[in-house]
């Protein structure tokens, strides 16, 4: 029996072990193009980029060789140790990329600036992902960082520094890929002239914008070969070459060959490492888009494919310009055999095309998440596929892409500038991400500071020589990142700024509980029939708004929600952990809170059934408490009660109603007792107009509980009969001004800049996906 039993045990492990590595291979296959595409296309200019310019007059056999020698010690250090050893370890939660590491900094160290956080965020499963920070003494660096807020400021400033600059790879990418491949057109048709590639390269590239909002599944199942078919036969053409033109090549590799082309080339060696970093630029995306992949997948692709053709091709390369050193400036196509020119032409403009829509993609990502940390205006988010989470479209940030793109390619019109200014970009990211690396290993991992001292020292030095050779391309054309940077950086800091000041308004102007309650259960108002769902950012305490608009307008529904739609440092919260529900004052006020959580890289989709997910789960919350009475707020001191988490995905199997459904086309068959005939045919002339609104109608009925608590009864009672009524969503159209006492900056930041942001961004009713037909909007004016 113990031989069987042993057997068996022997036999679901290696079954499950080759599940695991069959489906890393996979995936692995499936990374070629999403993520290496940008990589693997840098032979196009890399060597170019080196030797026009300082390096004129050194265009020999040794300089060459030293070249190469940067080029493989470079894509060791950093693409394969850096990321593929170390950083692809710290995830967050399977998500990679500067917002990750920010994201576990905030939650292992209190270095969040996002407004709202409650103590129920941190019970999330997501939340507590990696070492528990619990567990360990809170060292000295961690509370001097936690106690000084500009420190936190200044981290914050730091993340979205990168991030503006990855917005930066997103305009620069498209122009230098699309234009190297293009190129090749002019080795092989000496007839072309600078303007008709130029023409030909800007076809190109609004073609691939234009082709952004049918999503990249479309066209996804072509990207892996097409990178595939690229990298084979870029490493076919290295190899080639090393054995035909200079099999010497190889001692290249020695770092003596870097210690001697120095020793020649000096100053203008150093200069030159700008075009030598141009070898690892899209070395990002294997960090960055790990949430499509696992770990395990991006360091199989790298180390045993992408790692060795690039290597190989960039050796070819070097041999090849060896003997053919006046061939320098297009050295790729010059190095291709003639018989092979024009397949391997195409395959590089389709694997150009490849990298740039990777990056592409990887922007609208990262402005997706900048809005969720609060620092970028609200833009219409389109989710191109239902099988491929986070694959988004923005339709605003791909046409000023595109325009920033081509102004570029037409004022630019060299690789060689675009290049500079795309290095800058490129390592500035990486620079980025090694400082925050540095603090993962100290706050997250708990090692020793030394340890993260050691990683900062050997990786930021590196990074740290690059990034001043780069600066010193600032004048040609590395100015371009810089002022893009700067521009999206303003606007984050504009808006960031504007919203905290409407947050703190709002949160210093609460109306006081101890009032409500002096009022009565009637609140001193009427309460007419139906539900009155109020929008705030604020998770505790009743807005200033409600205070506004029962002043104006004494009536009010007879059950009010204040709802708060968030945003938390995690990448995802599950459905069953969304809803936070809670009762504000007793229960015959009828009042509850609903705050809805998002990750930082969740999409908002319009599911059409928020106001029944709504419904059941107040109805389970109102179950809950009759069972577990220290949920309840009437009994104990707090007024703002305690709140439960209720799984929406069990509601259907444990809910306190009876449900039935039915399709909401034409006019429901349930009759609203609050709305006149009049509202109903404006109702009904609304969803003709306007199909996408119609919503799954369902109506809910008490079930016939005998034993059910007569107040828990005659509550659930009051639930349905107010969502028959009817539900209005009640929100804060507000006026955001300076105090006439600010200073003219801030009046300047606030009534200009943050004014013209709101009013040319998407509204929040909008971005909320609430009704048209149901949304009631309170002016009030925000003095700040």
């Amino acid at each position: 029996m113990d031989s069987e039993a042993g057997t068996s045990t022997h036999r679901n492990s290696s079954q499950f072990s080759w599940r695991y590595i069959s489906r890393n291979l996979i995936l692995a296959y499936q990374s070629f193009g999403v993520v290496y595409g940008d990589l693997s296309t840098s032979p196009l200019y890399v060597y170019k980029s080196t030797f026009i310019g300082k390096l004129q007059n050194y265009q020999n056999e040794d300089a060459i060789f030293g070249a190469f020698s940067l080029i493989f010690w470079t894509l060791t250090l950093i693409p394969l140790i850096k990321y593929v050893f170390i950083l692809l370890s710290a995830d967050d939660n399977g998500e990679g990329g500067t917002f990750a590491l920010y994201s576990l900094l905030c939650r292992h160290a209190k270095f969040n600036l996002l407004p709202n956080q409650q103590a129920a965020d941190e019970e999330l499963s997501a939340y507590n992902y990696g070492p528990s920070s619990r567990v360990v003494a809170s060292s000295p660096l961690k509370r001097f960082l936690e106690k000084h807020k500009r420190l936190r400021t200044a981290l914050l400033l730091v993340v979205l520094f990168g991030a503006c600059m990855v917005i930066g790879d997103g305009v620069l990418t498209p122009a230098i890929s699309v234009l190297s491949s293009v190129a090749g057109l002019q080795v092989a048709e000496q007839k072309l002239t600078d303007g008709e590639v130029l023409f030909i390269a800007c076809i190109l590239l609004v073609g691939l914008f234009a082709l952004q909002h049918f999503g990249t599944h479309r066209v996804a199942f072509m990207f892996a070969p097409v990178v595939i078919v690229w990298l084979i036969s870029i490493f076919s053409i290295g190899l080639y070459n090393t054995i035909h033109w200079n099999p010497k090549i190889l001692s290249a590799i020695s770092p003596y060959y870097i210690i001697k082309f120095f020793r020649e080339t000096g100053k203008d060696g150093w200069i030159s490492l700008g075009g030598i970093l141009l070898s690892i630029t899209g070395t990002e995306a294997m960090f960055a888009d790990l949430g499509h992949f696992t770990a395990l997948s991006i360091r199989i692709a790298f180390a045993f494919v992408v790692y060795p053709s690039l290597i190989v091709q960039y050796m070819g390369q070097a041999a090849f310009l060896s003997k053919n050193v006046t061939s320098i400036r297009g050295s790729f196509y010059n190095s291709i055999p003639e018989r092979i020119f024009w397949p391997v032409l195409v395959i590089a403009t389709l694997a150009s095309i490849v990298g740039s829509q990777a990056v592409i993609t990887a922007t609208f990502s990262i402005i997706k998440q900048c809005h969720a940390l609060g620092c970028f205006p609200r833009v219409k988010v389109v989710h191109t596929s239902r099988h491929i989470f986070g694959q988004i479209y923005i339709p605003e940030i791909n046409w000023i892409l595109m325009i920033l793109c081509l102004a570029i390619t037409i004022g630019f019109r060299d690789t060689t500038l675009i290049g500079n200014a795309y290095g800058i970009a490129c390592i500035t990211v990486m620079f980025v991400t090694t400082c925050l690396m540095a603090l993962v290993i100290i706050f997250v991992w708990q090692k020793n500071v030394m340890l993260a001292a050691a990683f900062l020292l050997f990786f930021g030095c590196i990074e740290g020589v690059y990034l001043s050779a780069s600066f010193t391309k600032v004048p040609q054309g590395g100015w371009v990142p810089l002022v893009l940077s700067c521009f999206f950086m303003v606007v984050m800091f504009v808006w960031h700024y504007g919203t905290r000041k409407k947050y703190n308004f709002d949160l210093h102007n609460k109306v006081s509980l101890k009032w409500l309650l002096g009022l009565g259960p009637s609140l001193g108002i009427v309460r007419v029939p139906g539900i009155g769902l109020i929008y705030s950012e604020l998770a505790t305490g009743v807005p200033p708004i409600f205070s506004h608009f029962v002043t104006n307008l004494p009536a009010f529904h007879k059950v009010l929600v204040f709802v708060c739609v968030k945003s938390v440092p995690v990448p995802y919260v599950s459905p069953e952990e969304r809803f936070l529900i809670g009762r504000i004052c007793p229960r015959p006020y009828r009042m509850y809170r609903c705050i809805v959580r998002y990750g930082y890289k969740d999409i908002q989709r319009d599911e059409g059934d928020f106001e029944n997910q709504l419904i059941q789960s107040i109805a389970e919350f109102i179950q809950m408490e009759a069972v577990e009475p220290q949920l309840s707020s009437s009994e104990s001191s707090s007024l703002d009660g305690r709140m439960a988490v209720i799984s929406t995905r069990s509601l259907q199997s444990t809910s306190s109603l009876v449900i039935s459904e039915q399709e909401d086309y034409g006019m429901s068959t349930i009759i609203q007792s609050s709305k006149s005939a009049t509202l109903q045919s404006l109702r009904s002339a609304y969803e003709d107009e306007n199909p996408q609104v119609r919503r799954r109608q369902v109506r809910f009925q008490l079930p016939p509980n005998q034993g059910m608590d007569p107040s828990v009864r005659e509550e659930l009672s009051d639930l349905i009969l107010a969502k028959e009524a009817g539900v209005a969503y009640i929100m804060g159209h507000s006026y955001v001004k300076a105090r006439r006492s600010s200073s003219f900056l801030k009046k300047l930041v606030i009534d200009i800049g943050y004014s013209f942001l709101r009013k040319n961004c998407r509204g929040p009713s909008v971005a909320l996906n609430i009704p048209h037909i149901s949304l009631i909007e309170v002016g009030m004016i925000y003095y700040v």
